[in-house]
């Protein structure tokens, strides 16, 4: 299948994230909005995952959900297939050491005041690195900028607003690369760079996923892009998973009216899927 990313599906892999009957609702009465709305999905280790909607869908609310920054109305997570328990304050830093997001806007993931090798020195101590010396941590950091094409030398004591979008954009990936969690929500991580670092970001983040065994899930509204990263696809429409499967299943066979319609913004899918196998 020439011109997709490949990977291996799910097979005998087991369950990292999984949720039955999860909703969010925001608000009482007649001013309330079901953000999510009584979803079920199973994530399994190593599999390449979108979350594919327009605005308002649902699936930002669902990431959060994921990440443990809002909890749910209803309906229960499952981390490793165990019901998740993040109720204190200490078990929620214990489950962030396994789950890590990168969002739209990189800079507004970043404390103005820090500079760039505290960002790096931060994830190295998060993963009980504190102990290294100065040289070990070092050596790390130009590691990890190394992976995603920075030169750390060029990087040690200026701050992340002294970047550009497509280098902070890389720098949040250098700090997955220290932190090495299981589990990394990507919520439009490409929409406000060009499309040479774009490729080079999504590049990156499939490295990563076979470098540490990650599992990526992307959030997005590309429906394009879930289809050529993708091993699962969930199509979330009103704050329902209104269609689930993998990527072929979903986009070269839509069964649902609202999965048609976003494919059919993006007409080239089917016309260049055709050509590719010839």
């Amino acid at each position: 299948m020439p011109g997709r990313y490949m990977h291996a599906m799910n097979g005998d892999k087991k369950p990292c994230l999984s949720g039955k009957g999860v909703s969010k609702v925001f608000g009482l009465g007649r001013n309330k909005t079901v953000a999510v709305d009584n979803v079920d999905f199973t994530f399994h280790e190593g599999e390449v995952i979108s979350i594919v909607g327009e605005s308002g869908s649902g699936k930002t609310t669902l990431a959060k959900m994921l990440l443990g920054l809002i909890n749910p109305t209803s309906g229960d997570i499952y981390f490793q297939g165990q019901k998740r328990d993040i109720s204190s304050h200490r078990k929620k830093k214990e489950y962030w050491k396994s789950i890590q997001a990168i969002f739209q806007d990189p800079f507004s993931s970043y404390n103005t005041f820090n500079k760039i090798d505290t960002v790096l020195l931060d994830c190295i101590r998060m993963r009980g690195g504190g102990h290294l010396s100065r040289d070990e941590k070092t050596e790390l950091m130009t590691e990890a900028c190394r992976f995603v094409n920075l030169k750390y030398e060029e990087l040690t004591n200026k701050y992340p607003f002294e970047l550009s979008g497509g280098q902070q954009q890389r720098l949040m990936i250098a700090r997955i690369f220290l932190l090495k969690p299981k589990i990394l929500l990507a919520d439009e991580p490409t929409s406000m760079i060009d499309a040479c670092s774009r490729s080079t970001i999504l590049d990156a983040l499939l490295d990563l996923r076979n470098e540490i065994g990650m599992t990526p899930i992307f959030i997005t509204h590309d429906i394009g892009l879930a289809f050529y990263v993708s091993d699962a696809v969930y199509i979330m429409e009103r704050g329902r998973i209104v269609e689930s499967g993998t990527a072929d299943e979903v986009i070269l066979a839509p069964k649902e009216a609202y999965t048609k319609r976003l494919i059919s913004d993006v007409p080239k899918i089917r016309e260049e899927w055709d050509l590719s196998t010839v």
